[in-house]
């Protein structure tokens, strides 16, 4: 997905890769929710847990609540994506939850592609691999021995109920993850975090590196 970064929203490539997710999500291809703002544009597509950042260029600064329509193509430009790995609910979930109902309709579901596959830069360390393989299940522990200690994390602080989920960023590589389930929130989060699945992770574009 990496080689997408630029892209304008009309980009043939871009509306293939998503037309593609969703046939492999044997669901039926609807528009993006757009969230527009002056210094960035959201596309969210919530059936296929996948959500694209356009930046603007040229000095182009979009107005809020604009539609595709209102939007100027050529000044936006592809700057990050948004993975999502929803955790399958439990049987034992409280059914009232499980109600269908506004707000469930427009969360975001797995991203249906894993495992899935990231180029790195490899001359961070000579030693790691070319690229990183990421599966549903996969622990910040895997991360870690793959990518080694991130440059940025944050998160897991205070009590576990409404506290903020550990995250890490490796900046060079243009990834950041912010981890879900228990063993990622409260007082002990970076204690139990290495056994944290991932929850959203970000591939955002970096400039002049090798891959």
């Amino acid at each position: 997905m990496q080689h997408l970064f630029g892209s304008h929203p009309s980009s043939s490539a871009l509306a293939d890769y998503i037309s593609t997710l969703f046939t492999l999500a044997n669901k039926h291809p609807i528009p993006p929710e757009i969230k527009s703002y002056p210094d960035a544009v959201y596309f969210n597509y919530f059936a296929v847990g996948l959500s694209l950042l356009f930046s603007p260029i040229n000095g182009y600064k979009p107005a809020t609540e604009l539609g595709l329509k209102d939007l100027h193509d050529k000044s936006l430009v592809l700057e990050s994506i948004d993975l999502y790995n929803v955790p399958k609910r439990s049987s034992s979930d409280d059914r009232s939850k499980a109600a269908s109902s506004r707000s469930a309709e427009l969360a975001f579901s797995t991203f249906p592609v894993v495992p899935f596959t990231l180029s790195l830069v490899t001359k961070v360390d000579d030693t790691r691999p070319l690229t990183l393989d990421v599966l549903p299940e996969t622990t910040g522990k895997e991360f870690v021995m793959t990518l080694g200690e991130p440059d940025r994390k944050g998160g897991g602080a205070g009590p576990s109920s409404g506290s903020i989920g550990i995250w890490c960023e490796w900046s060079k590589d243009g990834i950041m993850i912010e981890f879900g389930g228990d063993e990622a929130k409260g007082p002990q989060a970076w204690e139990r975090g290495k056994d944290a699945v991932w929850k959203i992770m970000t591939v955002f574009r970096v400039d002049n590196v090798e891959r």
